[in-house]
């Protein structure tokens, strides 16, 4: 990767991906994208274009002026809100995807893009879900990122790019507020406890699902994009997990930092129902063995961070 064109830059997993690829790889050399700008560091450190994904010709000729030879396609809709808006889910998600392919294909450029915990369902085993296993999610988002994977394949069977991705559990983050994601009350569980000691959970106790600490989720894709090749027999859909824990796991975790803390339940069966659809726990071996990953942060680790780095932010 010399020359990075990010979409979605200004998003959950862009904003910090964005600042992250400049440090290592150069300012200049990564082209940050997304639908509008704002005053965030990701968008003021270093070239910035608007760029809406669902116009291929724009996309095409940003990534052709930069001369780009990497696209990290982000721009996407989250699960709860995709649920809410499953045909303009379908639109932006898919149709960005396929631009974004397009866009790689026309510069044969290496592409990423994030898949998701989501893609698994009901009939997929629960616990220690195997990287290769029965896939029929039943919400949106989970159709969108099965689909996703399987056209990222396609590109590189039938045209020779250069895709990849990995399987995102949910993401914690003390920099990006949540952004309409089933797993995002993990992260507003630190904010909630910090200003008002105390938090209600929309997933019910006893739910478990796989997360990660973003600094874990940027090297994840930093290393898969660096990785030889010929080692990777699974492209793009590497399961990666640092973490599985419930509500009342994290709960226990935060009171350890902020005495009182309380946790009430007050269940969004919509979210609910979209949890219960996804694993307890994904098994990584593929990743660890394809290309060397792991994470670094477990939940007591990662709830010191977020805590100290929260405090002097709040």
């Amino acid at each position: 990767m010399k020359r990075i064109m990010i979409t979605g830059a200004l998003g959950q997993i862009g904003s910090e991906l964005t600042l992250k690829l400049r440090e290592i790889y150069g300012s200049d050399n990564v082209i940050a994208t997304d639908i509008r700008k704002n005053e965030s560091e990701a968008a003021q450190s270093g070239p910035f274009e608007t760029v809406d994904v669902t116009d291929l010709n724009a996309m095409v000729e940003t990534a052709k002026k930069h001369n780009v030879d990497t696209v990290m396609h982000l721009a996407a809709l989250l699960s709860a809100t995709a649920e809410a808006k499953p045909v303009f889910a379908w639109n932006l998600n898919m149709g960005g995807l396929m631009n974004a392919l397009e866009t790689a294909r026309e510069l044969n450029a290496q592409f990423f893009t994030p898949s998701s915990i989501g893609a698994f369902g009901p009939t997929t085993p629960k616990d220690n879900t195997p990287q290769d296993t029965i896939m029929r999610p039943t919400t949106m988002y989970g159709v969108n990122k099965v689909a996703g994977e399987l056209l990222s394949d396609y590109y590189f069977h039938k045209f020779g790019v250069d895709t990849r991705g990995l399987r995102f559990p949910g993401l914690i983050s003390y920099v990006t507020p949540p952004g309409g994601g089933t797993t995002d009350y993990a992260v507003e569980i630190y904010y909630e406890a910090i200003k008002n000691g105390r938090y209600t959970s929309y997933i019910d106790r006893g739910t478990y699902m796989d997360m990660m600490y973003m600094p874990d989720a940027l090297n994840a894709i930093i290393n898969l994009m660096e990785a030889d090749t010929a080692k990777l027999v699974h492209r793009n859909s590497f399961n990666v997990t640092a973490m599985s824990f419930d509500p009342e796991e994290i709960a226990v975790e935060i009171s350890k930092h902020i005495s009182g803390f309380e946790m009430s339940y007050q269940v969004d069966p919509v979210r609910q129902k979209i949890a219960d659809s996804w694993p307890n726990s994904i098994d990584p071996t593929a990743a660890q063995n394809e290309w060397g990953f792991k994470a670094e942060y477990d939940l007591a680790k990662m709830t010191k961070d977020m805590i100290e780095k929260l405090r002097q932010q709040l």
